[in-house]
C-alpha cells in the first residue's frame, strides 16, 4: 500500500475521492437519510480542496481510502466499502499520528463501528456536541490521542 500527499487537487481526484466518500457514507453513516446525504455532498467537494492535508492510500495503484487533516485534527477518514476491514484505515491513521502529529478527531456519535475503531486505537472520547460542524442535528464525539506518556 502507498500513501499519496495531494498538493495539487484537480477536478479528477477530487471526484475519485467523492466517490469513495459517497460510497463510504452509504455503508456506514446508515442515520443519514437520502436528503442528508444529497446536502451533505454539496459541500464536501470545497471541503476536499480547502483542507491542508489530504492523503489517499492506494492499493494496485488506485485510491482504495483517503483522510484529511488540519493541523493536529483528524478531519476525515473514508474507505471503500469493499475494501473496509483490510487494515487500510489503521494504516491511514497511523501515518497521521506519525507523521502528521494528529491526536485528535470528531466522530458522529451514530456510527459505532468508526468509535469503536478510534477507541481501538487509542483514543478515548473527551466531550460531545449535540450538532456536526455544519450545524446539522448529528452528535459529535471529540476524541483525543492517549499516547503512553499521558
Amino acid at each position: 500500500m502507498e500513501m499519496v500527499k495531494f498538493d495539487q487537487r484537480d477536478d479528477t481526484i477530487i471526484n475519485q475521492l467523492m466517490d469513495i466518500w459517497e460510497n463510504s457514507v452509504r455503508a456506514t453513516h446508515l442515520f443519514l437519510k437520502e436528503e442528508d446525504i444529497l446536502r451533505i455532498t454539496e459541500y464536501v467537494p470545497q471541503e476536499l480542496t480547502q483542507i491542508p492535508v489530504l492523503i489517499a492510500a492506494k492499493k494496485d495503484g488506485r485510491i482504495v481510502g483517503f483522510m484529511g487533516i488540519d493541523q493536529d485534527s483528524l478531519e476525515m477518514l473514508f474507505i471503500l466499502d469493499k475494501e473496509r476491514g483490510q487494515g487500510i484505515g489503521k494504516k491511514l491513521l497511523e501515518y497521521a499520528i506519525l507523521n502528521e502529529h494528529v491526536d485528535r478527531l470528531s466522530v458522529n456519535e451514530q456510527n459505532p463501528q468508526a468509535r469503536g475503531f478510534y477507541e481501538y486505537m487509542g483514543f478515548a472520547v473527551e466531550k460531545r456536541s449535540e450538532q456536526d460542524d455544519h450545524g446539522n442535528p448529528f452528535p459529535l464525539l471529540h476524541m483525543r490521542y492517549k499516547r503512553e506518556e499521558d
